[in-house]
């Protein structure tokens, strides 16, 4: 089961049964790719609500215990150590939240159907989406696209997004340069693909109580380059760091958990694009608790309890969605 809404669309689709390939999930490590055969078509809202999508099983990865701000500034000041040994700009750093449903309810049970169209609701300008497929169920959105390519003119799109701060709070240095490092990344593997190409002014990007810095880039490329360029685009630096072998080093020696499909991408063919989206606004749900994923790009000029707090802010974007009845 699958259903996904396109970002600034009150239009939501399905799969209907077919053998073409039209969804896919990708991990972050590209190593897994789950996808979803079927032509696309529209359903309506009461028929999501409909659905039966009911978490079951457990993770055999759950750690009992929750992460503490303690914990997290341990790994905070590893990363700056691997960041300063490797002299590198920035190390991004994620969080696995568990999440117990019983610290928000004890009397009602979770719908993932009705979450999912709140949370639609909520983010109009997002891409979201509710899987459930091989005894994995994950929710998710946001705003981010890593390519989208128009099959008539050619055309390709992407965006640098990076730097997080709450609405009310101004830019510093940590941010603006946390964002040029992506906008400068993405630009090098533009250039080597089109001669043509475009790039935006920096501007705020709102997602929900926070926001981040977006530029966005256009060129005109061969039909043929596009999955080269998703493969050299991802991941960014905005989910990973550059260079991004090392730093997927440094992650996996840091987190001690796997992202799974966290900070992966999405890919959506319709007849006329296809879109690739960032997967960062997301968590997977088991019978009584999930796992939402977050993070943030770490610099030298990190501060622990601060970052914790933006993580803490990411994880509402999911968790203040969630309807229990």
């Amino acid at each position: 089961m699958l259903v996904f809404r396109l970002p600034d669309s009150e239009v939501f689709h399905t799969l209907e049964n077919s053998s073409e390939k039209q969804v896919s999930f990708v991990s972050f490590d590209s190593k897994t790719v789950l996808d979803f055969k079927g032509s696309i078509k529209e359903i309506s809202k009461e028929d999501i609500e409909n659905c039966n999508v009911a978490p079951k099983n457990k993770s055999s990865l759950i750690e009992i215990g929750k992460e503490t701000c303690d914990s997290y500034a341990i790994k905070i000041n590893q990363a700056k150590d691997f960041i300063e040994k490797n002299e590198l700009k920035k190390l991004v750093l994620s969080r696995r939240k568990l999440l117990m449903y019983l610290d928000i309810d004890s009397q009602k049970k979770l719908s993932l159907t009705k979450s999912f169209l709140k949370f639609c609701d909520n983010y109009p300008s997002a891409f979201c989406y509710l899987f459930e497929k091989n005894n994995e169920i994950w929710m998710g959105g946001f705003s981010e696209v890593l390519g989208k390519f128009d099959k008539k003119t050619n055309s390709f799109e992407t965006m640098s997004l990076a730097g997080t701060l709450p609405l009310d709070e101004s830019w510093t240095d940590k941010e603006i340069e946390e964002q040029k490092a992506v906008t400068e990344y993405i630009q090098s593997i533009l250039r080597k693909f089109s001669s043509n190409l475009k790039v935006s002014s920096t501007k705020d990007l709102i997602s929900g109580n926070i926001k981040h810095l977006k530029t966005d880039f256009s060129a005109e490329i061969s039909p043929e380059s596009l999955d080269k360029i998703i493969s050299e685009l991802h991941p960014t630096p905005a989910v990973c760091g550059f260079p991004k072998e090392l730093c997927a080093q440094g992650i996996k020696s840091i987190e001690h958990f796997k992202r799974e499909f966290y900070a992966g991408y999405i890919k959506v063919e319709t007849e006329d694009f296809v879109y690739y989206f960032v997967n960062l606004r997301c968590a997977s749900f088991f019978k009584n608790y999930a796992f939402l994923f977050v993070g943030g790009g770490i610099t030298l000029k990190s501060d622990a309890q601060k970052e914790w707090e933006e993580t803490e802010l990411k994880s509402l974007a999911i968790q203040n969605n969630l309807v229990f009845e």
